[in-house]
């Protein structure tokens, strides 16, 4: 498995489109997929190959002087649990060190809504993320939004 930082917008969504389009259990809303492909052409991006093709990507966004979020990941499902996740979230987390940021956020449906992201959530927090915020309103009520951060200094 390698990690790599894809530079060129144009590759970054052809990547983006090709994993989130094998997740529609977690990114089934077309409307939302597609912002998070077209967006994706302006955020730090990392990419993880495994067996010649691209299995994962990693996006980061700054949302202040201090914070980078981790703004969409995914792992397509035949890699889930053989560690490129891990690598690609410390990959991200060692770029967002070096670049100066002090907290990292993510945002994820609140544990115990759906069981695909129960998944998600306990793989945050296996990476060291701790729970900020649940924020109904975001996503509506059928969908809560959890917050985690992180510190990283």
């Amino acid at each position: 498995m390698k990690i790599e930082e894809i530079r060129d917008p144009g590759s970054k969504q052809a990547i983006a489109r090709k994993i989130l389009e094998a997740l529609r259990d977690w990114f089934e809303v077309d409307e939302s997929r597609e912002k998070y492909i077209e967006e994706s052409a302006g955020f730090i991006f990392l990419a993880a190959k495994a067996e010649d093709e691209y299995a994962g990507f990693l996006c980061l966004k700054e949302t202040g002087k201090d914070t980078v979020e981790l703004a969409v990941m995914g792992v397509r499902k035949e890699y889930h649990r053989r560690g490129l996740g891990r690598a690609l979230f410390e990959a991200a987390k060692k770029i967002a060190v070096e670049a100066g940021y002090s907290f990292m956020q993510v945002k994820t449906v609140q544990m115990g809504v759906y069981e695909e992201y129960d998944i998600t959530n306990r793989f945050y927090l296996a990476c060291g993320f701790k729970e900020f915020e649940v924020i109904r309103e975001l996503w509506g009520n059928e969908n809560p939004c959890q917050i985690y951060v992180m510190s990283l200094k």
